[in-house]
């Protein structure tokens, strides 16, 4: 089993390197930073992380083709692998729409525009010019890096809805399909089982990341408010596939949307946060976590990916999991 951490860009860069340090020393594989609008860079604090730790391999979860041109993309990730060692994963979707919408971003055909920029990326990572007449890609012949790269970048893709799901199986090295609830791998793991049969691959050469959110503390009324915060900030942005299965719509989160992101009363928004919807997550002490990710074993995952908010202290649910959790699945 592979273990991997997943932490959104909100909190200071020095943070990141105590909680990476502390996962490679506890066995985790790989560390993983969101990049989200109007926070910090999450290549900037993966790059001090690179610097920081000697093991553990980093990724970001996610980049968009919409936010920073493809081109500039491949730099980033051949960059960072040469920063680490080939320690680094480029995540890569087409971001929420939801968020995008805050500088005037609509996507157009998204999961065209993430495919054609992932094989641009093998391309340039590769070594290789990157000649594009696409639908989003309108590239000459002179679209190439003008250094050599250690390798071909791993690129995991992101995603929620079904075709972005078969993309992994088609396309990508790896996937960071978030489940929302762990319960739903089984239904998430078969359309990337699917699109790897329709592209002749083999499924089990690709990493799939059993992407879940925890929140860990011997406190468990503060391991729940924090989830509550996390479901209360991102519910509205979930997929249909994910709220189908826990029973909601999109209208189940109207209220809340508008008491954190219009109103700004995060305590009023938290409160509106449903029992159903806490089955979105885990909340509890580390070994509460072991139930259901036994679960998730027995339907074949063979990454489990830990994901915000992990809890009300970073570090003590890092070290927890790692104590109590990881050796478990030894």
């Amino acid at each position: 089993m592979k273990f991997s951490l997943r932490l959104n860009n909100d909190h200071p860069i020095a943070d990141y390197i105590i909680l990476a340090q502390a996962a490679e020393a506890a066995g985790f594989d790989q560390f993983w930073v969101s990049d989200d609008l109007f926070l910090r860079s999450g290549p900037v604090i993966l790059a001090a992380v690179a610097c920081a730790t000697e093991r553990i391999e980093i990724g970001t979860c996610i980049l968009n083709p919409y936010t920073i041109n493809p081109a500039e993309i491949a730099m980033l990730a051949a960059s960072l692998d040469e920063l680490s060692n080939r320690r680094f994963n480029l995540g890569l979707s087409s971001g929420a729409g939801d968020f995008l919408k805050w500088i005037g971003i609509t996507p157009s055909k998204p999961r065209t525009a993430v495919i054609e920029t992932m094989q641009a990326i093998n391309k340039l990572s590769s070594g290789e010019k990157a000649p594009s007449d696409g639908h989003f890609l309108q590239w000459n012949n002179e679209s190439y890096l003008r250094f050599d790269p250690l390798r071909r970048v791993p690129v995991y893709l992101g995603a929620m809805s079904p075709n972005m799901l078969r993309a992994i199986g088609q396309y990508a090295d790896g996937g960071l399909p978030l489940l929302f609830p762990p319960e739903s791998y089984e239904s998430v793991i078969s359309y990337i089982h699917e699109g790897a049969e329709q592209a002749g691959r083999n499924h089990s050469d690709l990493d799939i990341a059993a992407c879940i959110w925890v929140s860990v503390s011997e406190d468990r009324a503060a391991a729940e408010d924090v989830l509550k915060e996390k479901i209360a900030y991102y519910g509205h942005a979930m997929s249909p596939l994910v709220l189908d299965r826990l029973g909601l719509t999109l209208d189940d989160f109207k209220a809340i949307e508008q008491a954190v992101m219009v109103e700004k009363n995060l305590e009023k928004a938290k409160s509106l946060v449903s029992e159903p919807m806490m089955k979105i997550g885990i909340a509890g002490t580390a070994t509460d976590l072991i139930p259901r990710l036994e679960g998730l074993a027995a339907m074949g995952a063979t990454h489990i990916s830990f994901g915000p908010p992990l809890g009300p202290d970073l570090l003590v649910a890092v070290e927890s999991i790692g104590r109590d959790v990881i050796p478990y699945f030894q």
